[in-house]
């Protein structure tokens, strides 16, 4: 947490969790309200962003004047931010059924219907990199509906290793303003952030077996292995080994994979030590869906370990009731770091 606020006020739509508002957060920017139709998300919101309120709504049926009622958030404020991490499964590269995520394709522009009316200084976007180049996309119309209103729009698909993150997760990011006319996204480092420096005994995570339970908050939890994926785990070279190591291993091999050596080669992967980690999903406990092996046990990675490589402060509390649930809240979350840089962008954007 920053150890001051300034007078920057935000709402955080599609808040999941709570990535965004934390790193806004850390900015020293006073996140108003979160808003998000999950319920399960409320608990975690609210106890780690004690200031922030939930809101539980669906954006398409939430009043505009919602904000303005509710906690007097005037029109045309230079200081207000607006931000929207929708959900995007429509333009995910990861070929999931359209029909089902249809919902998820317009939501920016039912956020658009709040920047209309509330006209705030600043606004936020993070998104698939999809949303850039699939045809169907509203992108195009939304930059439009900007630019007319005289924002300064800039926008880029980010390989969030070189902004502190430590994960190789390209993210569509876009940051406007109608007041400064110089504004632009975060510099990227020189050098990607590494798995060796978030993880492991050195970063005060200590060795565990597949299965453990850990009860405390800090929720050093791991998913269970079964005993064939146990020897499989075994047999896969620490520090990057994949499935390929037992292939011709009849007793381990799967039939799915027989003949096809290049296809889906990351799982039952291990992660590297000195890369950074593959996009932490929201199926990062099991490492049949990527390369979510630790580098050195013989398990996936716990759920601190991915709350972690999002970059989540280590006494984040996630106030659920199963792995799978922590692990919607983590993967879906927008890295906090990734935002406090966003903010500071902001909140610096006055003093240039």
């Amino acid at each position: 947490m920053c150890p001051y606020m300034t007078d920057y006020k935000a709402i955080d739509f599609f808040c999941g969790g709570g990535g965004m508002t934390c790193g806004l957060r850390q900015a020293g920017i006073n996140v108003i309200a979160g808003v998000d139709f999950d319920p399960q998300c409320k608990e975690t919101y609210e106890t780690n962003n004690p200031t922030s309120k939930f809101i539980e709504a669906n954006i398409k049926e939430l009043p505009t004047n919602y904000f303005e009622k509710e906690f007097s958030i005037e029109k045309d404020d230079d200081k207000l931010i607006l931000i929207a991490c929708s959900p995007c499964q429509y333009y995910s590269i990861i070929n999931t059924t359209r029909e089902k995520s249809k919902e998820s394709k317009d939501l920016l522009m039912d956020f658009k219907r709040f920047v209309a009316y509330y006209n705030p200084g600043y606004l936020s976007v993070e998104n698939v990199p999809g949303i850039v180049t699939n045809k169907e996309s509203i992108l195009p119309d939304f930059l439009n509906f900007l630019r007319e209103r005289k924002y300064v729009v800039q926008y880029k698909v980010v390989d969030m290793s070189y902004y502190g993150i430590p994960q190789s997760r390209k993210r569509f990011s876009l940051i406007a303003s109608r007041i400064d006319e110089n504004i632009n996204l975060p510099n990227p480092d020189e050098k990607q952030t590494l798995l060796e420096d978030f993880i492991g005994v050195k970063n005060g995570f200590q060795p565990i077996k597949a299965g453990h339970k850990d009860k405390t908050d800090f929720n050093h939890t791991v998913s269970g292995l079964n005993e064939i994926c146990t020897k499989r785990l075994e047999k896969t070279p620490r520090n990057g080994g994949s499935r390929l190591s037992w292939k011709d291993d009849k007793k381990l091999q799967l039939k799915c994979f027989e003949g096809k050596d290049s296809s889906f080669k990351d799982t039952f992967g291990r992660m590297w030590w000195k890369k950074p980690a593959p996009t932490i999903t929201t199926k990062f406990f099991s490492i049949s869906n990527g390369r979510f092996a630790h580098p050195e046990e013989d398990r996936a990675i716990s759920l601190r370990e991915g709350a972690t490589l999002q970059t989540f402060p280590k006494d984040y509390v996630f106030k659920t009731t199963s792995i799978g649930a922590t692990a919607k809240l983590i993967g879906n979350a927008v890295p906090p770091e990734y935002a406090r840089r966003i903010g500071e962008i902001i909140v610096n954007s006055q003093n240039r």
